[in-house]
């Protein structure tokens, strides 16, 4: 078992820049609508969020919705392409590296499975303080949004569940409950606090719906075009189109920013 086992040898870099393209027109549909929803919102002579400022925080909540949903999935989808190597090698007698993984994986599951959330942990802080840097948005409303990446990844892996993928993900949709359930509750936390999260949650939803919404639409295009492969896991199909709208999202962002560089020095 190889990694290429889980690559799609007829996925060429013209279907790949198609994908690409696909979902750059998703991103910039996303950032109309939103922009929308922006004006809409803030046309109220009492509305806190008007303007650019309002329109860009917004933006980036649901540029950070995507770079917790591809840590998430990352997560989600290292654990099933792991287990199923074990599955495949396991009785085997190899002495190698592949006898330390089976060692590993064996003994010290619930610990690797540890790791690997904290390690997509620092590749989202990675990716939204360094790669695409989010300014507008503020660290309450990262968080939340990051808790939203959960919720994102749950309802993802119970749809795979749905469509019939063979792949065991209880492990996965347990973690991902308890971390929120502990982003919810936790050892000091008053009833106030948690209305306030609920409250953080609800008027942070509409990103959410718009979030699943297009990968919904990526993923149902790749693998009708069959640029995907459903033979080896649907999940690591969708974490392939995650990373498309990852890419596309750093091309919007880092744009939008050179072109309000440039009228701020106009100006």
């Amino acid at each position: 078992m190889t990694i290429q086992s889980y690559m799609n040898p007829d996925f060429t870099w013209p279907k790949k820049l198609l994908f690409f393209a696909a979902a750059l027109a998703g991103v910039l549909l996303c950032n109309l609508l939103i922009y929308g929803w922006s004006h809409l919102r803030g046309s109220g002579k009492k509305s806190k969020t008007k303007g650019p400022e309002g329109y860009m925080n917004r933006l980036q909540r649901f540029y950070e919705l995507v770079i917790s949903a591809t840590s998430v999935m990352s997560f989600a989808c290292a654990y099933v392409v792991l287990n199923h190597v074990y599955s495949l090698y396991e009785g085997t007698t190899d002495s190698g590296a592949m006898g330390v993984f089976l060692n590993i994986w064996g003994n010290w599951k619930d610990f690797a499975l540890l790791l690997l959330i904290c390690l997509s942990c620092v590749i989202n802080t990675f990716l939204d303080k360094l790669i695409i840097p989010l300014k507008a948005v503020s660290r309450e409303q990262i968080a939340v949004i990051r808790m939203l990446g959960m919720f994102y990844a749950i309802i993802a892996i119970m749809l795979l569940d749905v469509i019939g993928d063979s792949s065991e993900y209880s492990p996965v949709m347990m973690y991902y409950l308890g971390l929120m359930v502990g982003r919810f509750v936790y050892f000091d936390a008053s009833f106030k606090d948690f209305l306030r999260a609920m409250k953080n949650m609800f008027v942070s939803a509409p990103i959410l719906l718009l979030g699943l919404l297009l990968a919904w639409l990526m993923c149902f295009f790749g693998f009708k075009a069959e640029f995907l492969l459903e033979k080896n896991y649907y999940i690591v199909g969708v974490f392939y189109t995650h990373l498309f709208l990852l890419a596309a999202v750093f091309v919007c962002h880092h744009v939008q920013q050179i072109i309000i560089k440039s009228r701020s020095k106009k100006k």
